[in-house]
């Protein structure tokens, strides 16, 4: 085997698992695309057997990907694993990505079955999707609280059935480095040098990274993880900085991933935006301070050379020097230069969509930096059709007046316009736009702004999270002026509602909901 890294992306299936960061068809396609662009080894696109909605949606990832094997998830269930097949064979590189809990605790608590059972269920379900796939991998969840001989004969057995790829999975983000790396090394002793060995770590105590540098130490040359590190609970390991760890420190190392790491922040970026999971400030690698120095002795050092204070240069992970770089005079070849330089790829359809949102935005803002380029490209595509529209929004308001907010919105077929006051701007057009829908019972749960950028005429991100019944949704927007990104995030939410209650109504969500219950991911 080539001895490199293989870097197995999870944004889609266990990053997706994170609250809130649910993603429609149509992200889900942009982010594969970006992965893709990357050169990620392999992109997990969902979990098919969960609806027959997800199961399209991996479906068109499997199309789409040109380059990267495109990974279903499964339990060792025939349903599943046939589920996972029927999304995934129309790829150019498919897997199949099989799993059953090892550890005492689940195997009682969970799945109520024996040691003798669960390797039954591994000899079945393996040997059916190795009949079906030409690779598959097996996952024993929970590895790090099983006992080490049971793993042993478990991941031997997925190997014996045909597994070329198993994955030893810290489920919880329990696991201590130098624990880990005996547990690689036990299970590499188990399955021999040709089989692959994965590490999929998981955050619970901000040692996802680290364990997954262990886990190479010891022999492993796959690791999952996911953009910015989101996933369930904490989190998975980060994928830009297990990609950098190796790449800086290849020296301690001997080996690196093949991963595009130019294209790590705009990466970064639009998971934000689809997911609306901000990026903090010092997170490492892909931060807004990751290569910021206020204290006046390292920006001492730093203009006597830069490897004083920095190990990595910010070029290589995709930051440019000069954040500034157009205006209201710049052509669309400059735009779509930079929007190359950035990481994105536009057809001709799409860049004539981000370039006339580009001229408008050059009309409100004298400077337009990398950040607001990425909060329009993923702006711009819609994707689905929607429900919902706003057509447009006016609004007074000031210390001596009663905020008044005007709202006319596209419902269908028709054109609805209502008038309603609030305590504030924002409130007014929230009342003003639940009323042209007639969802005057909608409860807003969670409402934040960012500032994309710097100055006064700083575009501001709008994320909000809204309930009815049982269902909640999640919306966002851009705009200079507050009140309409708040005014489209509220319609961007409402639609997501929507389209939950109409997945609710065909049985899609409901089928989901209940295979989620039944515990699934690793």
């Amino acid at each position: 085997m080539e001895d490199y890294v293989r870097i197995f992306d999870t944004t889609l299936r266990d990053g997706e698992q994170a609250p809130g960061a649910t993603m429609t068809a149509e992200e889900k396609l942009r982010i594969a695309r970006k992965l893709d662009s990357m050169k990620v080894d392999v992109i997990e696109a969902g979990f098919p057997a969960a609806s027959p909605g997800e199961l399209r949606s991996v479906q068109r990832v499997a199309e789409l990907v040109e380059h990267a094997e495109v990974a279903g998830l499964c339990r060792t269930r025939e349903g599943d694993i046939r589920a996972a097949w029927e999304a995934v064979r129309v790829g150019r590189r498919p897997r199949l990505h099989v799993f059953i809990a090892t550890s005492e605790l689940h195997m009682e608590h969970k799945l109520g079955m024996t040691r003798a059972q669960v390797l039954e269920q591994i000899r079945q379900g393996v040997s059916l999707a190795a009949e079906l796939c030409p690779t598959v991998e097996f996952s024993a969840e929970d590895a790090t609280r099983s006992d080490v001989g049971f793993l042993q004969e478990a991941f031997a057995l997925a190997v014996s059935c045909g597994a070329k790829v198993v994955n030893v999975p810290d489920t919880v983000g329990y696991t201590m480095p130098n624990e880990y790396f005996d547990i690689v090394t036990a299970v590499r002793q188990a399955v021999g040098e040709q089989t692959i060995i994965s590490a999929h770590c998981h955050n619970d105590l901000g040692l996802a990274v680290a364990n997954s540098m262990a886990a190479i130490a010891a022999g492993a040359r796959q690791i999952e993880c996911c953009v910015n590190g989101i996933g369930e609970r904490a989190g998975n390991a980060a994928l830009e900085e297990v990609v950098m760890a190796l790449r800086t420190r290849q020296d301690l190392m001997k080996i690196t991933s093949r991963v595009d790491t130019t294209q790590l922040v705009s990466a970064s970026r639009m998971v934000s935006e689809i997911t609306g999971l901000s990026v903090q400030w010092n997170k490492a690698i892909v931060g807004r301070n990751a290569f910021a120095h206020e204290s006046g002795i390292h920006q001492h050092g730093m203009l006597q050379n830069r490897e004083t204070y920095e190990i990595m240069r910010p070029e290589d992970v995709g930051f440019n020097e000069s954040n500034l770089v157009l205006g209201k005079h710049s052509g669309k070849h400059a735009l779509r230069a930079r929007l190359d330089e950035l990481g994105y790829r536009l057809d001709d359809e799409q860049m004539r969509v981000v370039f006339e949102q580009f001229k408008k935005l050059c009309d409100r803002k004298k400077v337009i930096y990398d950040e607001d380029l990425h909060a329009l490209v993923n702006d711009g595509f819609g994707g689905d059709e929607q429900r919902y529209t706003l057509e447009a929004i006016e609004f007074s308001s000031g210390s001596n007046v009663t905020p008044v907010a005007v709202a006319t919105m596209r419902v269908g077929d028709r054109v609805v316009t209502e008038t309603c006051q609030g305590d504030g701007p924002v409130n007014a057009a929230f009342e003003a736009i639940k009323k042209c829908v007639g969802r005057e019972e909608l409860v807003l749960e969670e409402y934040r702004i960012e500032a994309i950028t710097r100055g006064s005429d700083a575009q501001g991100r709008v994320f909000l999270t809204i309930r009815s019944g049982e269902f909640k949704a999640r919306g966002d927007a851009t705009h200079t002026d507050v009140v309409v990104a708040s005014a489209r995030a509220l319609v961007d939410a409402l639609n997501n509602h929507a389209l939950q209650e109409q997945l609710y109504e065909s049985g899609e969500l409901r089928r989901a909901q209940e295979v989620r219950a039944t515990g699934w991911g690793v």
